[in-house]
């Protein structure tokens, strides 16, 4: 029945929109139409660098620089896993939540017209679900990035901008969290019959030239704005631990953060 009633939106699709009769039925996702999205960016968390003088850490030891700033960024990155990780940590948080691909987006009034709303939204709360259940593969990568980390690197955080920990983890995690995020997300959205229509017609509008091709397919789609979601969550973390540095765990990383806030 779901299938009869796609090709019947295709059909009302095609009069409306008078566009090229293009192999399509869902929602015109690839109809010229609808244009070509453009990737999505990663709200900028960079603020004005406060030009604190490196000699503000000269009464800690090089140990407890490197020590206090590991404490503050595996508090961070737990937190920002865990509030992700549970039920609705994507669906239910407006600055992660994962929206249907912008062609889809295009196409969603199309679809509510034709009372096929509730696919729409089944779908966009199957992208943020999976997204939720492979945020936990998130944690040992940072933690691991944490513990590798030179001395060197801790002294540009420390004394570097709001996001300057949260670009070290994008840097040295992002290929390898895509890899672990991937399968995860792949596996949730097997079960999801609307995303293998979507897959096949919009891998027909990649081809055209139509839609970008980094949301012709979504598992590709979902792991991208997943880790994007979880990078913002972070860069959230440093930015209140920076302004207010009694929020960080640990004594030493309270004075040591304490003291590069004034």
């Amino acid at each position: 029945m779901f299938k009869r009633m796609i090709q019947g939106i295709a059909v009302c699709v095609i009069a409306y929109s008078a566009a090229p009769a293009l192999a399509f039925d869902f929602g015109a996702i690839i109809n010229k139409e609808l244009g070509i999205p453009v990737d999505p960016v990663l709200p900028d968390t960079k603020q004005e660098n406060t030009g604190k003088p490196v000699d503000k850490l000269s009464g800690f030891s090089t140990g407890e620089q490197v020590g206090s700033l590991k404490q503050a960024l595996i508090q961070g990155a737990e937190t920002a896993v865990s509030s992700l990780a549970r039920e609705n940590g994507y669906l239910g948080n407006d600055k992660v939540r994962i929206p249907l691909p912008e062609n889809l987006q295009k196409a969603d009034g199309l679809l509510r017209t034709f009372g096929m709303g509730a696919y729409a939204d089944d779908l966009t709360a199957s992208i943020n679900r999976a997204a939720e259940k492979a945020a936990p593969e998130a944690k040992d990568l940072l933690i691991g990035a944490v513990n590798n980390m030179s001395v060197e690197d801790a002294s540009k955080i420390l004394t570097g901008e709001n996001d300057a920990a949260t670009r070290y983890f994008r840097e040295h995690t992002e290929t390898a969290l895509a890899g672990k995020f991937k399968p995860v997300i792949a596996a949730s959205m097997q079960k999801v019959k609307l995303a293998e229509t979507y897959n096949q017609f919009a891998a027909k509008g990649a081809m055209l030239g139509m839609i970008n091709p980094g949301d012709a397919n979504l598992d590709d789609y979902i792991t991208r704005k997943a880790m994007d979601g979880l990078y913002l969550m972070m860069a959230e973390q440093e930015k209140a631990i920076r302004a207010n540095p009694l929020e960080a765990t640990g004594n030493l990383a309270k004075k040591v953060f304490s003291a590069i806030r004034f």
